[in-house]
């Protein structure tokens, strides 16, 4: 595969105006230092992350609100501690997260930034987790919006 990998906003089930909420939300990164990731923007603090942890991909996942409808608090601290889990016994190394749109009223939701792992990897994570998208950043440290459904 050459470039980045391409979203279909036109291809999707979701409704647009969640698609353009994905967009417009920033993901935090609760890292040392920290950071915001936020669609299409390179990310200086991100490549430097990739740098020190030796990776060239990470992707931006949580468990919570499958499918975009809201879950209890307890649901979704249950299905974040699941996909932590499933992170460490496959040997990745994260940071916890929250993604969070700057004026919406949708709730942060808990995520991790999971490095190195490969778009595919991430796909069926994704898909595992009955997410409609995730955020995924290669080589370039571009954070792109990758839908699943």
């Amino acid at each position: 595969m050459t470039g980045r990998p391409k979203s279909s906003a036109a291809a999707s089930i979701i409704d647009p105006s969640t698609i353009q909420a994905y967009r417009e939300t920033e993901y935090r990164v609760l890292g040392e230092p920290p950071l915001t990731l936020q669609v299409g923007q390179v990310s200086a603090g991100l490549l430097a992350l990739h740098k020190r942890h030796k990776v060239d991909c990470s992707a931006f996942l949580t468990a919570c609100n499958p499918f975009s409808q809201r879950s209890g608090d307890a649901a979704n601290a249950n299905r974040q501690a699941a996909l932590a889990a499933e992170l460490a016994r496959r040997g990745l190394a994260f940071v916890a997260g929250i993604g969070k749109h700057p004026s919406n009223d949708w709730p942060g939701e808990d995520s991790f930034l999971v490095l190195g792992l490969d778009l595919q990897a991430a796909r069926m994570l994704g898909v595992q987790l009955e997410q409609n998208g995730f955020i995924w950043s290669g080589a370039d440290a571009v954070p792109q919006l990758i839908l699943l459904r």
